[in-house]
């Protein structure tokens, strides 16, 4: 693997440096030279493929570690997509392009090698889903749904701070960072950034779009946060975007959406209510799904095309939920932590919120304060151990 001491390339003239993985113990290192063999070899036990699909994983486990890019197959159907997205990357390293576009095209290649889009008894199937499923069925699912009870009996502005702090937090959920051996359910968490007042001022009974990020464990409480602002008329429709194929471990797509709701209609008390609620808001339009193909691009979403800038424009709130979104949003790149939040998002089509987990080094719209204190506590560590969270807002 790369040993070089560069963990950067200059961006556009002014801009802060892109983000790249061939710094040796990095955090992006460290996601391609662990985290995705790890990923690779549970992948492999978790489905009984055949021979041409397990051949087809250690080559790309063998291509990642020790092998340069190379370009999709002619027979698939979006070569051509990704050759524009990123044609300039092929023959060169791994580690040696932007982070955002190499982690992207590993997850559009590991499709790749377990045949989800090509004709044959393997098309579209999830290879995560397993990992989504188990996330459904635990003990600690049964006693956050069951909580839900008391919740309940709560005056409804506490319910709702309740949810969107759930919201927040759920997605410590994401399995491709326990994969990794992240962060434990008992660990200490702490809010770096707070403007969850200011975003629950902006809903007014419009339009919310919430960007989901992860399925199982993440997505209940995305989804009761909806149902509950929906119910008290909080916002009056809903827009749910998720992943058009899998993607990145965990994130959700339409399948994951369908089983988080079966998971909450098959559940007692106030959490069945809310998955009924639910299922009745899809049927009749007040909860919609939305499946970008740019949710699964490797680019951020400054580069957004026309037809999904409309549909931001259009919400009264967007809502990024997640890590990934939030680089997406941010724009992958080694911005000073004190940026303020509205410099890099000022391009979207409308009013904006982050809430995110902090899984990666990207992070802006800190006070000068509170980054001095982290940095003294923890040093760097804090960006990326998933024990700190933000809610940012752009009006």
């Amino acid at each position: 693997m790369p040993e070089t001491s560069e963990s950067s390339e200059p961006g556009e003239p002014g801009d802060p440096s892109v983000i790249l993985s061939n710094t040796v113990g990095s955090f992006p290192w460290s996601v391609l030279a662990e985290r995705h063999p790890a990923l690779i070899r549970k992948v492999r036990d978790a489905f009984p493929y055949g021979p041409e699909q397990r051949r087809a994983l250690d080559a790309l486990l063998e291509s990642g570690s020790e092998g340069v890019i190379e370009p999709l197959g002619a027979e698939a159907e979006d070569r051509e997509q990704w050759e524009t997205w990123g044609r300039e990357y092929f023959g060169r390293p791994w580690f040696d392009v932007p982070f955002l576009w190499s982690e992207s095209y590993f997850y559009r290649q590991l499709l790749e090698a377990v045949g989800y889009f090509a004709p044959g008894p393997w098309k579209g199937i999830d290879p995560f889903r397993p990992f989504k499923l188990a996330e459904l069925d635990t003990p600690e699912a049964d006693e956050e749904l069951a909580a839900l009870d008391e919740l309940a009996l709560r005056p409804a502005e506490d319910q709702e701070v309740a949810l969107l702090h759930g919201s927040l937090w759920g997605n410590r959920a994401d399995l491709g960072f326990s994969l990794a051996g992240g962060v434990g359910e008992q660990a200490d968490f702490q809010l770096v950034a707070n403007d969850s007042e200011l975003l629950r001022s902006m809903f007014a009974g419009g339009t919310l779009c919430l960007v989901a990020d992860n399925a199982g464990r993440e997505l209940v409480p995305d989804l009761l946060l909806i149902d509950h602002l929906l119910r008290h008329g909080r916002v009056e429709r809903a827009v749910l975007q998720v992943k058009p194929y899998p993607y990145y471990v965990s994130d959700a797509t339409t399948a994951d959406v369908i089983d988080a709701l079966r998971r909450l209609t098959a559940a007692k008390g106030a959490a069945g209510q809310s998955g009924h609620r639910l299922w009745s808001a899809l049927a009749d339009g007040r909860l919609t799904l939305r499946a970008h193909p740019f949710s699964c691009a490797p680019l951020p979403y400054a580069d957004m095309p026309d037809d999904l800038r409309q549909e931001f424009a259009a919400a009264d709130v967007t809502v990024m939920k997640g890590d990934l979104n939030y680089r997406r949003l941010i724009g992958d790149r080694l911005r000073p932590a004190t940026t303020p939040f509205a410099i890099p998002t000022a391009y979207f089509p409308g009013p904006v919120a982050a809430l995110r987990t902090l899984k990666s080094d990207v992070i802006v719209g800190l006070d000068a304060r509170t980054e001095a204190a982290l940095v003294a506590a923890e040093e760097q560590r804090w960006r990326t151990s998933g024990t700190h969270a933000l809610i940012q807002v752009r009006t």
